[in-house]
């Protein structure tokens, strides 16, 4: 039986790439007033639902998803919660 989950992927760039956005959103940050905002990175947020046998089978498709498209592993890093979603229990078959 399969069980379906909900995946929050977590996409940021590598502590040792730029972030040309990220310091830009900074510095407007400062011209606004915000000087006590010190560091900002930029990064992608994706949420996908999916059906596996089991979570270690869901998280090993999304370590090969987040691996081969959703992040470039060069100068990227990635991390994933992974949720169960309950099935509903249909009341009115029994």
């Amino acid at each position: 039986m399969t069980q379906k989950y909900l995946a929050q992927i977590y996409v940021t760039l590598r502590p040792s790439v730029l972030d040309p956005a990220g310091t830009a959103v900074q510095s407007g940050l400062q011209h606004m007033g915000y000087d006590n905002v010190e560091r900002v990175r930029i990064g992608k947020y994706v949420e996908l639902t999916l059906t596996a046998a089991g979570e270690s089978e869901a998280r090993e498709q999304l370590d090969r998803v987040c691996d081969q498209l959703l992040a470039n592993p060069v100068i990227e890093n990635y991390r994933f919660d992974l949720t169960e979603i309950p099935v509903a229990v249909d009341t009115a078959a029994t």
